[in-house]
């Protein structure tokens, strides 16, 4: 196996765990297009979608028992299961000596978040969580500028996106349909298992907002707009960051089809304010006597894709590159997710993330 930053002159071995819709639309093919990569295994549930990936990817090994792969020689592993099992194989992966991509959000529960990372550490390896966003030219630039606008005093944070489908209908989305392995619709409507849009879709931005700042949520009160399920559409939440800080968060699955991510970051300061649109992709900073700098980007950079955390995957294992979507990152996302679903399931009771630490979503 390699070291964290070790170079090596043979093929990086890969390992696919849990090839459902968005690994075979995204990170396999990602992987395929590295030169340095050998898709060595492959491991799902279902034998016929299964044998489809292996035939048209070429893996070496493709198995439903995803323990089988551990005793594979391979050097980096994608987890892409369901949320739920993120943990367990992240762990294992991470013990076996690979670099690991995990799905957001990387696990369910904030004291197993932490575990993953201090995993990682011990064993010195990478661990990266799939947000695509912090690959995207421009919004580096966002951390340069924060500095400026003082000590972040309020936060407001918002995911909407056309995925009502997704969390109460078939599954998958009219977008999607020509792909030829579908999204599962119970994968995505288990509220026990990490189903909804708080865990699915606003994951997206409290990943961005915890990449660009070191805030971490101390305690969050919230309500949510729930199917007969259990599981969420809409969700609103008051929130006090460590720091002192207070902060909304608000997702909606209710963006109609045929339009793209909304992703809107407000961040206030003692000295100015930083608006991040990600939709019309304004960056814009507020400062005193009336002073407005313009940082945003072209037309079509933070059109969201998401290879480069397979990319950065396989950087790392070659000893080059960053890693731009770190465990802590997703731990601290984790926290502030838990607390939301945990909180709206009480009646929007202020829920304090420190009491959360090992605490399973079933418990809650």
């Amino acid at each position: 196996m390699t070291t964290s930053r070790e170079t090596i002159d043979r093929p990086i071995r890969a390992a696919v765990i849990g090839a459902g819709h968005f690994a075979y639309r995204v990170h396999i093919p990602v992987l395929r297009e590295r030169p340095e990569v050998v898709l060595d295994s492959v491991c799902r549930i279902g034998a016929e979608e299964l044998a489809i990936i292996r035939d048209e990817f070429g893996f070496d090994f493709a198995t439903e028992n995803w323990r089988e792969v551990l005793d594979r020689d391979i050097d980096v592993a994608v987890i892409a299961t369901p949320h739920h099992l993120h943990f367990e194989q992240a762990m294992a992966f991470l013990d076996k000596g690979c670099h690991v991509l995990v799905e957001k959000p990387m696990c369910l529960d904030p004291a197993e978040a932490w575990t993953l990372v201090a995993k990682a550490a011990e064993v010195g390896r990478e661990l990266l969580v799939s947000y695509g966003w912090h690959y995207k030219p421009g919004l580096k630039k966002a951390r340069d500028l924060l500095p400026r606008i003082g000590r972040i005093e309020h936060v407001l944070c918002h995911m909407g996106s056309f995925t009502r489908t997704v969390f109460a209908g078939s599954g998958g989305g009219a977008r999607w349909q020509h792909v030829r392995i579908q999204p599962e619709a119970r994968t995505w409507q288990n509220a026990d298992a990490g189903g909804g849009f708080a865990y699915g879709q606003l994951s997206h931005a409290m990943g961005l907002l915890y990449w660009l700042t070191d805030l971490r949520s101390d305690s969050v009160s919230a309500i949510t707009l729930d199917t007969s399920s259990r599981v969420d559409l809409h969700d609103a939440a008051m929130a006090r960051f460590t720091n002192g800080a207070t902060g909304v968060f608000s997702g909606t699955c209710g963006v109609p089809e045929g339009h793209g991510f909304e992703l809107d970051i407000r961040l206030y300061g003692e000295t100015g304010s930083l608006l991040i649109d990600i939709e019309t992709e304004r960056m814009i900073l507020k400062l005193p006597d009336g002073v407005t700098e313009d940082h945003s980007v072209a037309p079509g950079t933070w059109f969201y894709s998401c290879e480069g955390p397979a990319n950065a995957l396989i950087d790392v294992a070659l000893g080059k590159g960053g890693n731009e979507s770190p465990g802590d990152v997703g731990a601290r996302a984790v926290e502030t997710l838990h607390a939301l679903v945990t909180s709206s399931r009480a009646g929007g009771s202020t829920t304090e993330v420190t009491s959360m630490k090992g605490q399973s979503l079933e418990q809650s």
